[in-house]
């Protein structure tokens, strides 16, 4: 992929290692279709790319990512492809090892973003969270499925019912993160384990990362399709516009259940 100012994902190689990182700082790392497609190629390159064996995802220094860019959902724009599904990866995760590295906050889709990951590096200001319930919808790209495989239902419960953001030093004592570093450092951090896990038999981690898929991290299609069922009850209601129109005009939404 070439790399230039504009584009939404960047792509580095480091030896064996690759780092994609988001590249939309003016909406915090947030997605339109344009950038998911572009991850999504960028996916399929690392894939298919032999020299390659572990993929790092970073969304830079400050932040990683706000999840869906509201604005572009107020035109229409869901970023969601037809190979990889949300984001360009969250339905169809790398058959090869990636690694999210997380500084500053990971909100909505972002947090799902960091959960199709096999691993999360995050720095201790980081912050994670499902927020959609407050703008009158429901976390659909992942997250509602992915974290009771890795969470306990009330900690599940606490993070999707309230909405409020949770710290990265809890999210570490839960076992959802593997390392947590200083601020600024979480690719760094990244890297010492992806060069770690590169060191060893790509085959072997190949077939690891397919058992570990078989034994229940792995979603079922018929779940993505049960999810999207009560995401579209959510997306044609009169609460999801006024969240958006709330968030555009920078103000508390207000609902009223229909």
């Amino acid at each position: 992929m070439p790399n230039t100012a504009d584009a939404p994902i960047l792509a580095d190689r480091s030896g064996s290692v690759l780092i994609l990182t988001l590249n939309r700082p003016e909406v915090r790392n947030a997605f339109d279709m344009r950038m998911a497609q572009a991850l999504e190629a960028a996916i399929d390159q690392y894939e298919s790319d032999a020299e390659l064996r572990i993929a790092i995802l970073t969304g830079g220094p400050r932040f990683f990512c706000a999840g869906v860019d509201l604005r572009a959902a107020a035109r229409g724009e869901r970023p969601r492809t037809s190979g990889r599904g949300w984001f360009g990866l969250n339905e169809k995760p790398s058959i090869k090892p990636l690694i999210a590295a997380v500084d500053g906050p990971a909100l909505a889709g972002g947090f799902e973003l960091a959960l199709a990951c096999d691993l999360i590096v995050a720095s201790r200001s980081s912050i994670f969270g499902l927020p959609e319930v407050s703008r009158g919808l429901i976390a659909s790209a992942g997250g509602l499925l992915r974290l009771p495989k890795k969470l306990t239902a009330t900690v599940v419960a606490e993070i999707a019912l309230t909405g409020e953001p949770i710290g990265a030093q809890r999210l570490f004592d839960l076992g959802l993160i593997n390392r947590l570093t200083e601020p600024g450092a979480a690719q760094a951090g990244a890297m010492m384990l992806a060069r770690r896990i590169a060191n060893n038999a790509p085959l072997s981690v190949a077939a690891t990362k397919r058992v570990l898929a078989m034994s229940g991290q792995a979603l079922a299609p018929a779940l993505w399709t049960q999810q999207e069922a009560e995401f579209a009850q959510v997306r044609d209601s009169e609460d999801y516009r006024e969240g958006l129109s709330a968030f555009a005009e920078k103000r508390d939404p207000v609902f009223k259940g229909k």
